[in-house]
């Protein structure tokens, strides 16, 4: 048994666990922290010390993850092929 054939046997079983945990991740917390606004929200200004919404969240503190907007773009896709084919199948039949 080669060293090397062990090792990127390891490596390709770790890949796959680590995959497999953000996935899991993204499905069960789909949104983190805004990055902007570190989670609050809001903005305090400078002059005066008024308060603003973030723009990047919208004043909700949170934003979808990279993976869960990967997953609902390729959701939304699939959805879109599945009802095209229903309404092909319809046409067909009339």
């Amino acid at each position: 048994m080669n060293p090397l054939s062990q090792l990127n046997g390891t490596l390709t079983i770790v890949a796959i666990l680590v995959t497999l945990g953000y996935a899991w991740s993204c499905a069960v917390f789909p949104y983190k922290s805004c990055r902007a606004c570190q989670g609050y929200g809001k903005f305090r200004s400078s002059f005066l010390g008024g308060i603003r919404l973030c723009r990047v969240c919208r004043g909700t503190g949170l934003t979808l993850r990279t993976g869960r907007r990967i997953y609902n773009s390729l959701a939304r896709t699939s959805r879109k092929i599945r009802s095209a084919h229903r309404r092909n199948r319809r046409n067909d039949n009339r």
